[in-house]
């Protein structure tokens, strides 16, 4: 795919600055900072000015049904961690947030637009942690590239990386590859209460299948189950000296 890329020094938000500013275009909208900077549902993103990729996609993939598009998703995924492969092996926590260990490195937040049967606008945002290293909101689990390499990272570079490696022309079995938890049983909590369950896979239509100690199968949607972490006390990230905490 061909994108215009534009820069913006400040924004409240590069999705919603797509948004007005679709004319059509394959766009990509990054900033040195956002005013009003958006994780899911109601969360916020922690960014300082200049330390970190904030960058938003949009594109117009008239060839996907709505029942396809998890696919962009899973694109996305696998556009940042094939282009972050030099630096460091990464894994996707289902269903598009990239982790280092059990560390969050980057957030996706992706907002479709329907029209009949077919989908007329994707707008894909993207928060990557660069070269930040002081993180002070109540995320639990922060981790920034710097952190992990010991080197700080062109920010620019990075996003051309990820452009030049983003396709809708996947294959689902690479995205279920790079699944986060990929052995073993770890604990998640439903509206149920907790519970140890393996990973089975991950479906086309983005549904998480899971199979707990009892040899049930657990099928989730995006928001319905919670991922939780059991952790050592640690100076290092802020907020995981409690004993537990969800992502």
């Amino acid at each position: 795919m061909t994108f215009e890329k534009i820069h913006l020094e400040e924004t409240d938000s590069t999705n919603h600055w797509l948004k007005e500013h679709d004319d059509g275009r394959d766009l990509v909208a990054w900033t040195d900072y956002q005013t009003a900077g958006r994780g899911s549902g109601t969360n916020t993103w922690e960014s300082e000015r200049g330390q970190n990729l904030l960058f938003s996609m949009l594109i117009h993939p008239v060839s996907l049904k709505p029942t396809e598009q998890f696919r962009i998703s899973m694109a996305i995924s696998l556009a940042i961690v094939h282009a972050l492969q030099p630096l460091t092996s990464l894994t996707i926590k289902w269903p598009n947030d990239i982790y280092w260990n059990d560390r969050k490195l980057c957030g996706i937040l992706i907002e479709n637009s329907l029209t009949g049967h077919y989908i007329r606008q994707s707008i894909i945002g993207v928060g990557l942690n660069v070269n930040q290293t002081v993180f002070l909101s109540d995320a639990p689990n922060p981790v920034s590239l710097q952190q992990i390499t010991g080197k700080n990272h062109d920010c620019e570079e990075l996003l051309d990386s990820i452009i030049s490696s983003f396709t809708l022309d996947i294959n689902p079995f690479d995205y279920r590859s790079l699944l986060y938890r990929q052995e073993g049983f770890h604990l998640y909590r439903d509206r149920q209460g907790d519970f140890e369950a393996r990973l089975k896979t991950v479906e086309d239509d983005g549904h998480l299948l899971l199979q707990d100690r009892q040899e049930r199968l657990r099928r989730y949607a995006f928001k319905e189950v919670e991922f939780r972490i059991l952790g050592k006390p640690s100076e290092e990230v802020k907020g995981v000296g409690i004993a537990e905490y969800k992502v």
